[in-house]
């Protein structure tokens, strides 16, 4: 457990770091840069997860909680990046539509955040159908920012 909080600790104070970075993106395509590798991350622990759920992998609470853990921690980071003028051009998936409807954009990144804190709390009380249901609560959040936002 102490590793888990030092861990993420670590996390959210690299990430407090980057937070302050946001506004210094010296060209759009440094946004573009930043916020895909954001994705990747999220994307990674988010598939080891997801092994789990699926019964790939054998089901270890801490390995589970870790990986949680960063997804929520990684789910703050990539929005302000999206905002940047003239991300939506160029070695991107961002529609436009994300200029567009910036409220509704941050609607949805604001629910997969929350979606993200409530599966750590699922995480950390190790119940394996609690987990998997709010797995699929935070794909949803995914699946809907991505149906209006992402290009295909």
């Amino acid at each position: 457990m102490k590793k888990l909080f030092k861990m993420a600790l670590c996390v959210v104070l690299v990430g407090s770091f980057f937070t302050a970075a946001y506004a210094q993106f010296a060209k759009p395509e440094d946004a573009v840069e930043y916020r895909k590798a954001v994705m990747t991350l999220i994307g990674h622990h988010f598939m080891q997860i997801a092994a789990v759920v699926k019964g790939q992998q054998p089901y270890e609470k801490n390995a589970v909680a870790r990986d949680a853990t960063l997804v929520e921690t990684l789910s703050k980071l990539p929005w302000e990046a999206f905002m940047v003028p003239g991300t939506d051009k160029g070695d991107t998936k961002l529609q436009p539509d994300a200029f567009k409807e910036p409220s509704k954009f941050s609607e949805d990144g604001k629910r997969f955040e929350a979606e993200a804190a409530k599966l750590v709390s699922a995480a950390n009380g190790g119940n394996l159908d609690a987990i998997k249901s709010q797995f699929g609560e935070v794909g949803k959040s995914c699946q809907e920012c991505h149906k209006q936002f992402r290009a295909r």
